[in-house]
């Protein structure tokens, strides 16, 4: 099943024939559009319960998100194409960027029947793929999409004006939002974390924004928290990582690593974002790392690729 979301940035008409065209090579495909939030998981676990054996999520990284929680625990593989602005998780696994090409690699793992459990998150029960962001970066999220009808012509650009807009009045710097909790660690003056079920944590044009190169596929969760929204510690915090090194922990950077369960909480609700997706302000946050999760079809370099 190949579900499209045909309202994300990369995806046309055009694409879709090609794509559906390339992936029929060898495989019966049905194809099925979304057309509000929430479809995409719908029809992927009335896929699996039909017992078809691959869905693959043809939109941006939020479609992407909710195919693999419509899947996630069956025996139905998650296959990706990239079609929104980022596309960090069809990066991640090396894909083209252009859902034409990203489409070879596809087939190229679909024929070679390459498929491989690989751990998810979850949170407050709900999948994520590559990352949940808590605070900040979610307020971010939420002003990008009260312009959601101008996200797929600017796309870049858009999140830089909004983020900028939240920095300066949209968010408040001046106090903690919230606490975390994982064993016997602490941090309750959170302002602004990220956690990481891949790396990178997203990709700034086509340079990546590499948090923890222990944030992989096949290990637990990795956490980072900032503790200040203050400009110099942020700036010295993700130099590195803008290097392609991870962040660097300080008093003011918390980070930590094969996370397998985490509380976030606090008196007053604070943002989050899922994969992309404002999921709204909440008081509690509940984490768990799944491992082997759901099947992952892995992208080849096609047969008659020159590399």
């Amino acid at each position: 099943m190949l579900v499209v979301n045909s309202f994300a940035s990369s995806v046309t008409a055009r694409n879709t024939v090609v794509v559906h065209r390339r992936l029929g090579q060898g495989h019966d495909v049905e194809v099925v559009e979304t057309n509000r939030r929430g479809h995409a998981t719908r029809f992927a676990h009335d896929a699996a319960r039909r017992g078809i054996d691959v869905v693959v999520g043809y939109g941006g990284d939020g479609t992407l998100n909710e195919v693999a929680t419509g899947i996630a625990g069956t025996d139905t593989a998650l296959g990706v194409l990239p079609g929104g602005s980022t596309n960090v998780f069809a990066r991640t696994l090396g894909m083209p960027n252009d859902p034409v090409a990203a489409a070879d690699h596809l087939a190229a793992g679909l024929d070679a029947a390459d498929l491989r459990p690989i751990g998810l998150g979850r949170v407050n029960g709900r999948f994520f793929c590559f990352h949940t962001g808590i605070g900040f970066d979610a307020a971010v999220v939420e002003a990008v999409e009260r312009r959601a009808s101008l996200k797929r012509w600017l796309g870049h650009p858009l999140f830089i004006s909004a983020g900028l807009t939240t920095w300066l009045r949209g968010y408040d710097r001046r106090a903690p939002h919230f606490s975390l909790r994982h064993g016997d660690e602490r941090v309750d003056d959170g302002y602004f974390a990220i956690v990481l079920n891949t790396n990178p944590y997203t990709y700034l044009g086509n340079r990546p924004l590499d948090l923890s190169p222990a944030a992989t596929l096949d290990r637990g969760l990795v956490v980072v928290a900032f503790r200040t929204l203050r400009v110099g510690p942020i700036l010295k915090g993700l130099g590195s990582a803008l290097r392609g090194g991870g962040v660097t922990a300080s008093e003011h950077l918390v980070e930590w690593r094969d996370v397998d369960e985490m509380v976030v909480d606090a008196e007053t609700p604070f943002p989050y974002q899922l994969d992309g997706d404002y999921l709204g302000d909440v008081d509690r946050l509940e984490f768990q790392h799944v491992p082997d999760a759901v099947q992952l079809v892995f992208p080849a370099e096609p047969a008659d690729s020159t590399g």
